[in-house]
């Protein structure tokens, strides 16, 4: 890609085209369904829904920036209103996108280092890693062969946040995927915070060196440091890290002993971040987190804080309530932590309430006892580990919240308890990704205290 569409009118032109056409169609498709039954009536509507989801996905993948961003992350508030078919293409919008031109970045690095200071880098015209707000670039000092990443930002991204906030809130509308009446100002207030935190380059220096201080004692984890001397607001330079992918067949092939090492230490980290840090790395993308294999010890490398997210320690507490409820089936408590975090109400109906516990009850499966029999045989080992590569949890947990219909209280959930529950829902499926075989009962409990 040689140019972007970085102009306020030039996007808002390209989303509103997009939303004029989405209008017509619904008109035409709600004509249509007066001459359908049920049956086709249902059918007709997850078409269209689909069809409008792809091509706002498609326009939003296309202009990238703040306005792609905000697509993922409406990905993560859409699964409590919008329609299904909605939800699973947005959240398609992924980070690994084509990458820009050379000539469209190198000016943004030039401005934001001088010329003077950039001679000192030998950079790679040829990116690293692409995504919707930046990409990376390997570089080399010159001086010492310190081999570096040189994270720049897309020109006018930070500039366009706020109208591409704008556009992309009417252009939902428009489309008609949300429900008539629900108020979105919310839910865009706080993708428009998401997105000024992760432009702020400064911001996720502070983080990086925060966790690399913070875990500078372990030696399984791996924090690259920032180099301050090329590093703006719009470019982030750290020493390059080496590392490969959890599906990589070198961490595959691990011996299942390794490999539930690396998975207990995914599972202790999220818990120390969130439990004693207040300080949570929201974003769960697998190339946030490579694996560095080694006999003479495994590492994981730690990437990107951008989304790194601070949590008071009220909801702390009122969050810990539900965990600890949850594990120990002490439902009053669920119900109690759940109102302290504005997740329920006392006006719920005791059904609703009961079935958003079972729901809670059934999360922390993989840390049951072993001998209680709530766990599926099936999961456990003879020596009572869960089986987290042979665990369909997450979808059973899905199973249980729309049978219940608990989307009609729980429309759109407090903030926190989005990002945080993105995190652990990678957690989740980093732990069946690596196949691990787990018995992390003690080590949850001892967490929450």
């Amino acid at each position: 890609m040689t140019r972007l569409k970085t102009q306020p009118f030039e996007r808002n032109v390209a989303l509103t085209r997009l939303g004029l056409g989405t209008g017509g169609r619904f008109v035409a498709h709600s004509l249509a369904n007066v001459f359908r039954n049920e049956a086709d009536r249902e059918t007709a509507d997850r078409d269209f829904y689909r069809a409008r989801a792809q091509a706002l996905a498609d326009s939003l993948g296309q202009l990238k920036g703040s306005v792609m961003k905000a697509g993922q992350m409406l990905s993560l508030y859409g699964q409590y209103f919008l329609p299904p078919e909605a939800v699973e293409i947005l959240a398609g919008l992924q980070d690994d996108t084509p990458p820009v031109a050379w000539t469209v970045v190198q000016p943004v690095l030039e401005r934001a280092l001088g010329r003077k200071r950039l001679a000192e880098l030998e950079v790679d015209e040829r990116p690293l890693a692409a995504a919707s707000l930046g990409q990376a670039h390997r570089a080399r000092r010159k001086r010492d062969g310190l081999e570096l990443v040189v994270k720049i930002q897309y020109p006018g991204v930070a500039d366009a946040i706020e109208s591409d906030i704008r556009s992309l809130s009417r252009l939902v509308g428009l489309s008609r995927l949300a429900p008539k009446g629900l108020d979105l100002d919310p839910i865009f207030m706080e993708v428009r915070e998401m997105l000024h935190r992760e432009v702020d380059y400064e911001a996720e220096a502070h983080f990086t060196r925060t966790f690399g201080e913070r875990l500078a004692d372990r030696p399984q984890f791996v924090v690259p440091q920032v180099i301050d001397a090329y590093s703006t607001d719009r470019v982030l330079t750290t020493t390059f890290e080496s590392g490969v992918s959890v599906r990589h067949a070198d961490v595959q092939g691990l011996p299942q002993a390794r490999r539930n090492a690396l998975g207990s230490w995914f599972l202790e980290l999220f818990l120390e971040e969130f439990l004693d840090w207040g300080m949570v790395q929201t974003d769960p993308h697998f190339g946030n987190y490579r694996i560095r294999p080694s006999p003479d010890g495994d590492r994981i490398v730690l990437l990107d804080f951008g989304a790194t997210r601070v949590f008071g320690r009220g909801f702390i507490d009122a969050y810990s309530d539900i965990m600890r409820g949850a594990l120990a089936r002490d439902r009053a408590r669920i119900h109690e932590g759940s109102r302290a975090i504005g997740l329920m109400s006392e006006h719920f109906p005791t059904p609703v309430m009961d079935a958003f516990a079972r729901l809670c009850e059934q999360i922390v499966e993989p840390f049951d006892d072993p001998d209680a029999g709530t766990v599926p045989p099936e999961l456990l080992t003879a020596d009572g580990a869960y089986r987290w590569g042979q665990s369909d949890l997450l979808m059973r947990v899905g199973r249980i919240a729309s049978r219940n219909a608990l989307s009609m209280y729980f429309r759109v959930p407090p903030r926190e308890i989005v990002f945080l529950h993105r995190r652990l829902a990678g957690v989740f499926i980093m732990l069946s990704t690596l196949g691990c075989e787990l018995r992390s009962r003690e080590t949850v409990l001892k967490a929450v205290g």
